[in-house]
């Protein structure tokens, strides 16, 4: 029977065709089972009815369609209980609705599943026979596993409009994650890349020299192309999104991919395999990672080795004709893809992979494109010649959609650029709200560290300094007077502004090339401060170079990631004085004059460490939560994993209380806190936390704004009356809601709308 279910589910698969592919498995089930009928009913939402798509012995009338509305019958019965029946003579049950433009009343037997996708009943499996006699259980379990394994293929199928008819009213639509907010309305252009690496096999050479010399022109003309394209987009976009280049450009360096590549074309590898192995490396770490920001760079990564590949192969770019108002598709949306297209004529992004914190999405927020990323399971061609509606905001895609649709979103686009202006002719004002509440709104800050952007933003500083990547794209440690140099990089711009430096949060879910780690449970595993207090080499090396690069200034915060006890910050706070004696003295720099020691906190990401803070209180100067991996930690939910992900939210009760509870419990001891996870750029996030009683928030660069405006727009009071509201419901989305409703009675709604 596993033999046969298998081929099924196969043959289903594989079909081109998914109703004609319906149609062959009911015909395999049938002969499977030896029964007289198999059938399988669709549920359609807009009619409240479920529709049979395909059967193999339950026939019907020529030209007519076998409905069964929601509520009655067998088959709703099952639906609306969530399991199979299995009945032995149907025409007796007290729930049988005769269906009478069909041949059923031939039959006694009756065997309904339900097939579920979700937690949602997205049809029905019904197999008769004529004899009135149960089904074995056997039988049973193949028409319910065969259920189960279909409802994955059934809910791609209707995602991809391969369930509707061509007549039907029904209006059509993707959903994905809302990259760049907006809504736009064009002809759908899909964009495929010249050359991938997937393509190049493994092939070795004896003389590495030609190839070592081949590999360094095409890196070279690489850099020619970023530049080219970097000045291309001067004047078009904020110098913070130019940063992107830069970045592109740091990765071609030889200590990133470069000396990695060498070294293996040295070892007798062709470059093309060379570059293969070290890129393809990069990514798998990256992807790896469970910070969203960090683990977006395996897409910049994949695009810098596909265009050196480019240039290794010795392939020019095809030029093609984009349309006026068109709507870029690719399977991955990269910065340099954005930049080489006429800028004036994209009106939209789909990136079918990618999250809002790709390169892709910072720069389509830059300039105001509308994006739509992670839409799962679809494929490019789907999208060809198509007329779209991307809706930034919700995350949802509209296709071929009808006038009345159109003429909605074309409204909401006028509306929502006004609100734009408006959002910045307030950058320059403080946070604060209509009764005087100050709220510091400090940047979360990664790659961007040399542009001059910085200086033009109004914030009170680094709320975060992620450390992790120059350690990731090397092939070693990088040496103490190079980590000076970055760090010296991002201090000397804000000088009379706090910068929070995480010490290096590595480890488990964020490999270094260089210390190779297996984990069965990487995010419960040796990551953050519980490796860095493992090899102290390491640690003390970046803790005296953060010290060197403060010599002379008083603005370093150093922060210690992932704490789960109170002698992991007794053990941390004992090397970092050992670093700070060390370089006064090496420096020769006068103690606590010239060389200040730096303020010590503690991120609150794992939950342990809430019933600790009275410990702790006495040995850290402040405390930072980090609510993406509190949420994750707290809910037991990998974020990253699709099958469990829509239980990821930091509006969980759980969480609130949780934020709550820890506002309280600072303010009790004294100690400032503050948020740096995604909640505090979300604009019903921020106002939450802000009535919690946190005082300093600190987001990427796109969201400092958008909270500085929604802020300035309400009262203490109507915040206090938000979070008692908050804290008293019991699912997320009745929080979600009233947040919604409070801001559509202040006339805030549309921006609420945009934070979504």
């Amino acid at each position: 029977m596993l033999i046969t279910l298998q081929r099924i589910v196969e043959t289903v698969n594989k079909s081109p065709d998914f109703k004609l592919a319906l149609h062959t498995m009911v015909g395999q089930v049938r002969e499977a089972l030896g029964t007289d009928s198999c059938s399988v009913f669709i549920a359609d939402d807009d009619t409240h009815q479920f529709v049979m798509t395909a059967s193999d012995g339950l026939s019907a009338a020529q030209g007519e369609q076998v409905r069964v509305d929601f509520g009655e019958g067998i088959i709703s019965l099952a639906a609306q209980r969530e399991e199979p029946l299995n009945i032995a003579d149907a025409s007796r049950h007290p729930a049988n609705k005769k269906l009478t433009e069909t041949n059923e009343s031939e039959y006694r037997g009756l065997l309904a599943a339900p097939i579920i996708h979700r937690r949602k009943v997205l049809g029905i499996i019904v197999v008769h026979q004529s004899e009135a006699r149960s089904f074995t259980r056997e039988e049973e379990a193949f028409v319910v596993t065969l259920a189960a394994q279909l409802a994955v293929v059934i809910a791609h199928a209707s995602s991809k409009g391969l369930l509707a008819n061509e007549n039907s009213p029904w209006i059509h639509s993707l959903q994905g994650l809302p990259g760049s907010p907006g809504v736009a309305i064009g002809d759908a252009y899909v964009s495929r890349p010249e050359v991938t690496l997937k393509e190049i096999s493994p092939q070795r050479t004896d003389k590495p020299q030609h190839e070592i010399r081949k590999f360094r022109q095409a890196v070279a003309r690489t850099r020619a192309d970023l530049k080219h394209l970097s000045e291309r987009m001067l004047g078009q976009v904020p110098d913070d999104t130019l940063a992107i280049f830069d970045v592109y450009q740091g990765m071609l360096d030889a200590a990133s991919l470069g000396n990695a590549v060498e070294s293996m074309i040295n070892d007798g590898w062709r470059a093309q395999t060379a570059l293969k192995h070290v890129v393809e490396q990069f990514i798998d770490q990256f992807e790896a990672l469970d910070d969203s920001y960090l683990r977006e760079r395996a897409t910049d990564v994949r695009d810098i080795g596909q265009r050196v590949l480019l240039h290794l192969q010795k392939r020019q770019r095809k030029a093609r004709q984009f349309p006026e108002d068109g709507i870029l598709i690719a399977d991955e949306v990269t910065a340099s893809m954005l930049a080489e297209l006429p800028q004036e004529k994209i009106a939209g992004i789909i990136s079918l992979r990618g999250s809002s914190n790709s390169h892709a999405a910072i720069m389509a927020r830059s300039v105001g494109i509308p994006a739509v990323l992670g839409v799962d399971d679809i494929e490019l061609h789907f999208f060809a010649e198509k007329q779209l509606i991307v809706d930034g905001y919700t995350g949802e895609i509209y296709i071929n959609p009808p006038p009345q649709v159109r003429e909605q979103y074309q409204h909401l686009a006028e509306e929502e650029e006004e609100l734009k202006q408006v959002v910045s002719q307030h950058a320059h004002l403080p946070a604060e709200t209509q009764d005087g509440q100050r709220v510091s709104l400090h940047l979360n800050l990664g790659l961007d560290l040399k542009q001059s952007y910085l200086q033009g933003l109004n914030i009170d500083g680094i709320g975060l300094y992620r450390s992790e990547i120059p350690f990731m794209m090397r092939d070693q440690l990088p040496t103490e007077d190079e980590q000076v140099e970055m760090y010296t990089e991002v201090l000397e711009q804000f000088p009379d502004k706090p910068v929070v430096m995480r010490t290096l949060d590595v480890g488990g879910d964020k490999p270094l090339p260089y210390l190779s780690l297996q984990e069965d449970n990487p995010f419960l595993g040796w990551r953050g401060i519980r490796l860095t207090l493992d090899h102290p080499e390491i640690f003390l090396v970046q803790v005296r170079a953060m010290l060197r690069a403060s010599i002379g200034r008083s603005n370093l915060r150093i922060l210690l990631p992932m704490v789960t006890s109170v002698s992991e910050v007794e053990e941390a706070s004992r090397l970092i004085k050992q670093a700070y004696f060390e370089v006064a003295e090496e420096q020769g720099c006068a103690v606590g004059i010239n060389l200040v020691q730096p303020q010590l906190g503690v991120m609150i990401e794992v939950p342990a460490i809430i019933y600790q803070l009275p410990a702790l209180a006495s040995k850290v100067d402040f405390f930072s939560v980090g609510s993406n991996d509190l949420t994750q930690y707290l809910l037991a939910v990998d974020r990253n994993n699709r099958r469990v992900a829509n239980l990821y939210d930091a509006y969980h009760p759980a969480v609130l209380a949780s934020l709550d509870e820890i506002a309280r419990r600072c303010e009790e001891l004294g100690k400032p806190v503050s948020v740096c996870g995604e909640l505090a750029g979300d604009p019903g996030g921020a106002l939450l936390l802000v009535a919690m009683g946190y005082r300093q928030l600190s987001m990427n660069s796109y969201n400092i704004d958008r909270v500085r405006w929604i802020l300035r727009n309400v009262r203490s009071s109507t915040l206090q009356v938000m979070l008692a509201k908050a804290l008293q419901a019991r699912h997320p989305e009745q929080i979600r809601k009233m947040i919604s409703n409070k801001m559509e009675s202040i006339g805030l709604g549309g921006f609420v709308r945009a934070g979504k």
